[in-house]
């Protein structure tokens, strides 16, 4: 199963300013569900800021609550923090190249769900990444079962390159266009780096 036509990201900063940031981000996620999406990524990029006060506890509070309403509704990613996917019980986490390793994460992910087993990263993957929760939860015969997924960024193609040996559910691409959203972006890749990323993995792509 192919990722979703719309991959959602709900950015903290963006309802920093409201009197009630952790409601905001819920109403809207809420709306985002009525609409149809099937997949929501949570991320806050002020996460450890020495000037920002609690944000962790702040993010986990938001983390929880979207788990809560997307149950069996939509997929919940987190964005860099591995910690913090597993202490809401999202579904996923998505790193950046700065963040913890991919194969890092997995032998994280492996070591809680498999916990009998070694932490070598296994090669057994879920038909379906992208199913439901409750599906994702299901016992299949010989597969792999309530796996966490994790997505991986990569601004070029030689990341993208690297990002196909990596055991990883999909892989995003970008910026595709000018972006406001991060201090720092990286390079504008435009359709065209879409395009060749999408010639050299067959892996999900977001862009």
């Amino acid at each position: 199963m192919p990722l979703p036509s719309l991959y959602p990201i709900i950015d903290f900063s963006s309802f920093a300013a409201k009197p009630d940031p952790i409601a905001a981000i819920v109403s809207y996620a809420e709306e985002l569900l009525q609409a149809g999406v099937t997949l929501i990524q949570l991320r806050d990029k002020s996460l450890g800021d020495p000037g920002q006060v609690n944000t962790t506890r702040r993010f986990l509070s938001c983390a929880r609550e979207l788990r809560r309403i997307t149950l069996d509704k939509a997929t919940l990613i987190i964005n860099d923090r591995v910690d913090l996917c597993l202490a809401a019980d999202a579904d996923g986490v998505h790193l950046g190249q700065d963040d913890l390793s991919p194969e890092a994460a997995r032998r994280i992910f492996d070591s809680i769900s498999h916990p009998s087993q070694s932490l070598g990263v296994s090669t057994q993957r879920v038909p379906h990444p992208f199913a439901s929760t409750q599906q994702r939860s299901t016992e299949i015969a010989g597969e792999r079962v309530g796996e966490k997924l994790i997505g991986f960024s990569t601004h070029n193609l030689a990341q993208i390159r690297e990002a196909d040996a990596l055991p990883v559910d999909y892989i995003a691409i970008g910026p595709v266009f000018a972006t406001g959203s991060k201090a720092n972006p990286d390079p504008v890749v435009g359709i065209e780096g879409v395009k060749q990323a999408r010639q050299a993995t067959s892996k999900p792509l977001v862009a």
